[in-house]
């Protein structure tokens, strides 16, 4: 789950830090580490379809041992890993043949979208 990380009050080195909106403590997210298993049936599974949702969602998540949090984040993850990939092979087809493509909005929302990632344990 959530933790406190640090509360800086007024005899601290620093100022209070809020997370989010969250107020004056900071609050630090656990990353999950998922096991070689489930990492295996979760690609397995992206691999058949990029969506995963309703009942397939949380009986996947029941298999793995996993809350359904965590596997919609992690599929949402893998999109941004999957479309960040397709973009660079892309890129480097078309520099092969001298092609040079300027910077395109796609590129920049794949940069934006990764600073959106986040890893939930509940």
């Amino acid at each position: 789950g959530l933790e406190f990380s640090h509360c800086f009050g007024a005899n601290s080195l620093g100022p209070a830090v809020p997370w989010r909106s969250g107020g004056p403590c900071k609050m630090k997210r656990v990353r999950t580490v998922f096991k070689p298993e489930q990492l295996e049936r979760l690609e397995q599974e992206f691999l058949k379809q990029q969506y995963m949702v309703g009942t397939e969602r949380v009986d996947l998540a029941a298999t793995l041992h996993l809350t359904e949090t965590q596997v919609k984040v992690w599929f949402q993850n893998r999109r941004i890993k999957w479309r960040k990939q397709s973009m660079e092979q892309k890129a480097a087809k078309l520099s092969q043949f001298g092609v040079i493509q300027p910077a395109t909005a796609d590129s920049t929302d794949i940069k934006d979208h990764e600073e959106d990632t986040v890893d939930v344990e509940l």
